[in-house]
């Protein structure tokens, strides 16, 4: 009887004492969990977004700089239309899949049409030239497609021609691309932009071109050191 007494009170005073043994380290296996307010399922770790450790501006004369700025004003400007352009597109396509008569989708799309003309007709009227062919780059950037096919979608292809005729007449052509990776200037406006959501001056769109903007610094880097050369 005092044996099993004995016992019964060392199993109660051991679990406060079972309770108080110090957090042992981590080692490889375990792995502390994560609670993250508002979200009620446990995480091993944080997602964290990308960042870009930008290298110093360097210019090889003041010409330069002065070009680099004016690029950046301009890129600046023109960056949130390109945006609202992409966002838009997108919006259209989802909302005609969902739209089965093509009667329908075609009324649908004259509505969008006239909405976004309507909403920047008057200030795309104020762009420069230079402007609206960084513009017509940023577009493709964030949509995949030209200006030029854009128009021809959601226009008829003679439309679209006589769109891009107007445009060159202006030297700007709506059949313009943008490649970061062959064309310096293209790689600038991407560094601009990247700066610049950097700073949240911008707000950010991924672009949907398959290209890496840190292998593209080295790159234009490396061929910057050798033309100095």
């Amino acid at each position: 009887m005092k044996k099993t007494i004995f016992y019964l009170i060392f199993s109660i005073l051991s679990i406060p004492a079972i309770a108080q043994v110090p957090e042992q380290s981590l080692d490889s296996v375990t792995e502390k969990m994560i609670i993250i307010e508002g979200d009620s399922i446990f995480r091993s770790s944080i997602d964290l977004d990308e960042v870009y450790l930008f290298g110093k501006l360097k210019f090889g004369s003041y010409r330069e700089k002065l070009k680099y700025y004016i690029l950046r004003r301009k890129t600046l400007k023109v960056y949130p239309y390109a945006k609202l352009a992409a966002e838009r597109l997108v919006e259209l396509n989802d909302s005609i899949t969902k739209i089965k008569k093509k009667r329908h989708q075609k009324r649908y799309t004259k509505k969008v049409q006239k909405f976004i003309e309507e909403e920047f007709s008057e200030e795309l009227k104020k762009l420069t030239r230079t402007e609206g062919q960084i513009l017509v780059k940023l577009i493709y950037r964030q949509t995949g497609e030209t200006a030029f096919d854009l128009v021809k979608e959601l226009r008829s292809g003679w439309r679209a021609f006589w769109y891009n005729t107007t445009a060159s007449m202006f030297s700007i052509s709506l059949k313009e691309r943008f490649h970061p990776d062959r064309v310096h200037e293209d790689y600038l406006i991407e560094d601009i932009l990247q700066r610049a959501f950097a700073a949240y001056r911008l707000e950010r769109q991924e672009s949907v071109l398959d290209y890496d903007y840190a292998q593209l610094s080295n790159k234009w880097t490396i061929s910057g050191k050798k033309k100095s050369r």
